[in-house]
């Protein structure tokens, strides 16, 4: 759907008031203590690598099917065909499986890099994209800590590919694909304070079993996906490094300080790209 005349010059307003108020429209704390959001908790300890999630959120998404077992020799990223991967590592207690996939942080720094909020912050918990207002500057992927966002390069028509929790599954009551089908209950999905009382009870319960630390209950400033551990994280490839403050929390200060044009240019380009993008939809509508 095409942005109209009126709609294009609200969105340069906006851009401009931003700069003129230091209202942070994109960087404001989206993961405030009074909003409830939904997670999932992953426990390394249970997961048997069985890779049913990856094969459940390809057909949840229409995304290819997955390669088989025999023919992954190596740690995996995702990618613009794959939300999701399940990697193996060798620790100080054998093989441990890890499944990554983008972590919905409470103040995701791809919401905040994102100048036309094609990257929204559900109520809910998910991070998901609208392809409807994106303009393609691919911020996002430049703005994730966990190198979650991907582009489709080879595509016609480009899109970015990320896990979305499975937004549409919980809006039906649904929990999300992967989680529903986890054979050894290795991922539990629920209110995201619940998942972790149920991670350091798990912990408290059996210290033998688990390393002491809930992985995303601080990192980056909370995230939606939760993990607990027989073993330290960066034995897991795990990056922990990670502030624990939000990532946005680092951009408001820069905002008083950005040039106009660095914000009212991609604006305008928005209003091109979705001017020509209606332009071409009545072309169309004409040759036929």
């Amino acid at each position: 759907m095409g942005i109209n005349r009126r709609g294009f010059f609200k969105l340069l307003g906006v851009a401009g008031a931003t700069l003129a108020i230091g209202n942070e429209t994109n960087a404001s704390p989206q993961g405030k203590s009074d909003v409830e959001f939904y997670g999932i908790l992953y426990d390394a300890s249970r997961c048997k690598g069985c890779r049913g999630c990856e094969y459940d959120c390809e057909e949840a998404h229409n995304l290819p099917e997955p390669l088989p077992s025999n023919k992954i020799a190596a740690i995996r990223k995702t990618n613009e065909t794959c939300n999701t991967v399940v990697n193996t590592y060798n620790t100080t207690k054998g093989k441990v499986f890890v499944k990554r996939q983008c972590m919905h942080c409470n103040e995701p720094a791809c919401v905040a890099a994102c100048l036309t909020k094609a990257m929204h912050k559900t109520k809910m918990g998910p991070v998901t994209w609208d392809g409807n207002k994106c303009m393609g500057c691919r911020y996002c992927m430049v703005s994730c800590p966990w190198d979650m966002p991907k582009f489709e390069y080879h595509s016609a028509n480009p899109k970015i590919q990320k896990c979305d929790m499975c937004f549409s599954r919980l809006k039906t009551g649904d929990s999300p694909a992967c989680a529903f089908n986890c054979p050894n209950e290795a991922l539990l999905y629920g209110k995201r304070r619940d998942l972790i009382k149920e991670a350091h009870r798990r912990i408290f319960e059996k210290p033998d079993l688990y390393f002491d630390h809930v992985y995303g209950e601080h990192e980056a400033g909370g995230t939606g996906w939760l993990y607990v551990s027989p073993v330290p994280f960066e034995q897991l490839g795990m990056n922990t490094s990670l502030q624990q403050s939000s990532y946005p929390a680092l951009t408001k200060g820069f905002l008083y300080s950005v040039p106009s044009v660095f914000v009212l240019v991609p604006a305008l380009l928005l209003g091109i790209q979705q001017a020509t993008k209606k332009d071409s939809l009545n072309n169309d509508k004409e040759d036929e």
